[in-house]
């Protein structure tokens, strides 16, 4: 059991606690942390101190009083006029993230937030009512003040949330559960919509998407080598010890786990072929690099998930800090660099699909017997090459953009939320790409047969082989990718070794 706003989270525990919220619970020690900040900002007010968001007005206004009379008005004036979101909703689960990030970042008391919010906000977890927030808005500076606000619309018994696979009107659910709308106090609303848990929670799933795909890219690698019979002297431990990268050696390691006990290895020992194409001899460096990437985004992404990033920060009655802890910019940059590694694993991929394709080393060309009446596997590279193209467009780092808003209060913004979305659009990608790889792998060890690889790559073919049968002539080659491309999105593949 974990405890909101104490324990340390790493993003693994917000994927299980968006499959099970009551792993996580807001401890007695945790509420004293909650009501000594909710107590601080009542307390301010109580000593007329001007503080911005607390009794100021938001942005360029941040210099205009509001009246203690206004001030409940003030928030909810805040979130109404912030929920300006346009585009599809996102993915329900990623609201579900969003809110255990928000609930853990309140639950630090340091946002001046009542117990009574972060409770509701619990309660809505539990009871899955998840807000409908669209995609567009957000410039990942204030925080990810749009989509924000649409997540706490539903508190004020407005705006829209899923019910199942379909969306409704919030005050529809909250009668089904018999809860009332909430009222925001001071700084409650700026608390809520203050901070970078959008962005967030797409590096959460982007995390956890794409170490599953770095393992698949692996086992590809050494599927289609085996195909290919390439060599096995590019992932020699001795060579990548005088080059120490992390990643490149976890990968040369796991290749060469993957391959042990091959028969198809040991059948062309002694070859008179020198070397491999880089796309599989390069495999430890470019897969191992994108490893890298990947480490470097969860270091940052599981600082900020254990960060208080709203605005103000209360830290007692007499001292509320206006700083930067919304600006996005220490994520958006690992995650435009992480963006840039998972295309790359398209990319390496896409060119073993090709060297798969001529014909050569004892391959039939385009992989099929019978090519010319057939054209095989000719077009699924296209696919794969349509595909590498598309995530090179969305490598376009968001993160070196900015553009002035709030009349020039806020005059440099991260474009983190972007940089976010387009990570996971590199992702859904990936998986298609890496499916047609796998796809072609599978069918060119049919053609060494009756030699055999090692265990763990003939359960993946034999994997592969309950969805799609040998190809002999022509067929609907599209259904085979999209059932290959299931397999992986219900990670049925084993990755392990």
């Amino acid at each position: 059991m974990k405890i909101y706003g104490i324990d340390y989270l790493q993003y693994g525990d917000v994927v299980k606690i968006a499959r099970n919220p009551k792993l996580v619970h807001i401890s007695e020690e945790a509420m004293l942390q909650i009501e000594r900040s909710y107590g601080n900002v009542r307390k301010i007010i109580a000593d007329q101190k001007t503080v911005y968001g607390i009794n100021t007005g938001f942005g360029p206004l941040c210099d205009t009083k509001i009246s203690e009379s206004e001030l409940e008005q003030l928030q909810h004036n805040l979130i109404i006029s912030h929920s300006v979101g346009v585009g599809n909703p996102i993915d329900k689960k990623l609201s579900k993230m969003m809110m255990i990030a928000k609930i853990h970042a309140l639950a630090k008391g340091f946002s001046g937030a009542s117990p009574q919010v972060i409770e509701r906000l619990q309660m809505m977890v539990e009871k899955d009512i998840i807000p409908a927030i669209p995609e567009q808005g957000s410039v990942g500076a204030s925080g990810d003040l749009a989509p924000l606000a649409h997540m706490v619309l539903p508190l004020l018994g407005l705006g829209k949330v899923w019910r199942g696979s379909k969306i409704e009107e919030s005050k529809e659910a909250l009668q089904r559960h018999h809860l009332l709308p909430l009222k925001l106090g001071p700084k409650e609303g700026l608390a809520l919509i203050n901070g970078t848990q959008f962005m967030l929670a797409h590096g959460i799933a982007g995390l956890d998407k794409m170490k599953y795909l770095l393992d698949l890219a692996d086992l590809a690698a050494a599927l289609s080598l085996e195909a290919f019979q390439g060599s096995m002297t590019p992932f020699k431990k001795e060579l990548h010890e005088i080059r120490p990268f992390e990643g490149s050696q976890t990968v040369a390691y796991r290749m060469t786990n993957f391959i042990q006990g091959s028969e198809i290895h040991e059948s062309h020992q002694g070859c008179d072929r020198v070397q491999d194409p880089y796309s599989f001899r390069c495999v430890p460096q470019v897969h191992g690099a994108s490893r890298n990437a990947w480490s470097h985004l969860k270091k940052a992404i599981e600082i900020e998930l254990n960060s208080v990033t709203d605005n103000p920060i209360i830290i007692s009655h007499e001292e509320a800090i206006s700083g930067g802890n919304f600006h996005g910019q220490l994520i958006a940059l690992p995650l435009d660099y992480a963006t840039f590694a998972a295309a790359e694993l398209g990319n390496i991929s896409d060119r073993r699909s090709f060297l798969l394709l001529e014909g050569k080393y004892g391959l039939p060309k385009l992989l099929v017997a019978s090519s010319g009446l057939n054209s095989g596997f000719m077009i699924p590279q296209y696919t794969s090459a349509a595909l590498v193209t598309e995530n090179k467009t969305l490598c376009f780092p968001a993160s070196a953009d900015s553009v002035p808003t709030s009349l020039g209060q806020e005059d440099h913004v991260s474009m983190g939320s972007i940089s976010a979305r387009k990570f996971n659009q590199v992702l859904n990608n990936l998986e298609n790409i890496l499916a047609i790889e796998l796809m072609l792998a599978a069918q060119g060890l049919e053609f060494r047969r009756p030699l055999r690889t090692s265990q763990i790559l003939e359960e993946a073919h034999s994997l592969i082989r309950s969805k799609v049968s040998k190809l002999e002539d022509d067929r609907q080659i599209g259904e085979d990718i999209l059932a290959i491309a299931a397999l992986i999105r219900d990670r049925k593949f084993n990755v392990d070794i």
